[in-house]
């Protein structure tokens, strides 16, 4: 590994810093890591992952990040990266306090010459109206004193294929110059197509409008799921019937709700960004609708299917399997599957969580003991222990519904053992 001449400084250490700091040190970079969690940084500094992921548990023992809540690190470095979360509050407006901060601290530690850029998702319009206004003000101009771009992140976790290293990036800056260095950065740290985009405004938009295009076509196939419910059709078959359409059919599957940090936040940026210029996203708001009205509809199904078997849902022992937002990870944030759990206290069942990735949020010690306790069953998250479990397991332990919030366990296998089976559209 050959030592790079620039030192790199990323600020926030959480699923997108942590995977950027690594990459960048294995490619020479000298890194150091702005992290306010001083648990977490004595972890990374001693080479230990705060998060269960395959690239960052093998390469982060062999590699150096220094980890600390000191800002005077930013002074040291020649790029500055920001990957602090950007959520959005109950109310579904954009929270933009962790960018405010994070700018801050650049602000007051910039050593004139350095590269500002922002991996965080924002909105159009974030680093011209809310980033660029505070470097402004302290008397600093963009272009002279420092270079500002956008490279937004992508981040898929758990992917076994596309990771930090491979997956492609685009770029957008105030400057010709700092467009140039933002890109060449980027191409050496990472190995994939980097494409410079004609405005920071446009490489804004871009991270959003993937977001939203999930989101779109989630919340089709998800109504979809409650419209055959009631015609009698499943939804799996039919996918996979369009499927096999070779040219402008993209296969998008329904689901129990959506999770992760991206798809059921990014929408609200652009619907907030553009109703303050005047314009009004119906058609993501309705997405967004549908998309959170999954979790409750899961419960009904739930409801629907233990009334077969003359039991409420009242006082009803109910197994979650799963709580993360995602297969195979313990990645909580925006569960869905809080939700799911929210609606069923309501209804008052008797709740026990088991997830192997995350067992420190789970009830029950094991996934025998959630069977033994259990009536009934809501697969809510997708990993490979509950795929492998044999139908007969569960007949075993008398359980009488199966609500499959992810279409992912063998229906018919099930069904054979006497037990009530429902998926989403199925």
């Amino acid at each position: 590994m050959e030592k790079n001449s620039q030192n790199v400084c990323i600020i926030g250490l959480g699923y997108v810093g942590l995977p950027l700091a690594v990459q960048c040190a294995l490619k020479g970079y000298e890194v150091y890591g702005l992290e306010s969690d001083t648990r977490k940084n004595d972890l990374i500094n001693a080479g230990k992952s705060t998060i269960s992921e395959e690239f960052l548990e093998k390469n982060l023992p062999n590699v150096k990040i220094m980890a600390t809540n000191d800002a005077s690190v930013i002074k040291k470095s020649d790029v500055v990266i920001m990957c602090v979360p950007t959520p959005v509050d109950e109310n579904h407006y954009p929270d933009l306090e962790p960018v405010k901060t994070a700018t801050e601290a650049i602000v007051k530690n910039l050593n004139p010459g350095q590269l500002v850029v922002i991996e965080s998702t924002i909105n159009p319009g974030v680093c011209e109206e809310v980033i660029k206004p505070m470097f402004d003000q302290a008397g600093f101009a963009v272009g002279k004193d420092y270079e500002l771009a956008h490279c937004p992140e992508r981040i898929n976790p758990g992917d076994p294929k596309w990771n930090v290293t491979n997956i492609p990036r685009v770029v957008g800056s105030f400057t010709e110059k700092g467009l140039d260095w933002a890109v060449k950065f980027y191409e050496d740290v990472v190995d994939a197509t980097i494409m410079p985009m004609k405005s920071i405004r446009e490489a804004e938009a871009t991270k959003i409008v993937e977001n939203s295009f999930r989101d779109i076509n989630l919340a089709f196939v998800n109504e979809l799921a409650k419209s055959f419910d009631v015609l009698g059709i499943d939804i799996v078959d039919v996918i996979k019937g369009a499927s096999t359409k070779p040219f402008a059919f993209m296969p998008h599957w329904p689901s129990r709700g959506i999770g992760g940090h991206c798809i059921p936040i990014d929408p609200y940026y652009l619907i907030e960004r553009a109703k303050t210029a005047g314009f009004d996203h119906e058609f993501l708001k309705i997405a967004r609708k549908v998309n959170n009205s999954m979790p409750e509809y899961t419960v009904e199904l739930l409801q629907d299917a233990l009334n077969k078997v003359k039991m409420p849902l009242n006082g009803t022992n109910v197994g979650i399997l799963g709580i993360s937002y995602k297969a195979n990870i313990a990645d909580l944030r925006e569960s869905p599957v809080i939700k799911i759990i929210k609606h069923l206290k309501h209804h008052e069942a008797n709740i026990f969580v088991f997830d192997p990735h995350t067992k420190e949020n789970s009830t029950t010690e094991s996934l025998e003991s959630l069977l033994e306790k259990s009536e009934a069953l809501v697969l809510a998250t997708n990993h490979k222990e509950f795929l492998e479990i044999d139908p007969a397991l569960f007949k075993k332990h008398g359980i009488k519904v199966i609500v499959d919030g992810m279409n992912a366990l063998n229906k018919e296998e099930i069904e054979k053992h006497g037990i009530i089976y429902k998926g989403i559209g199925r």
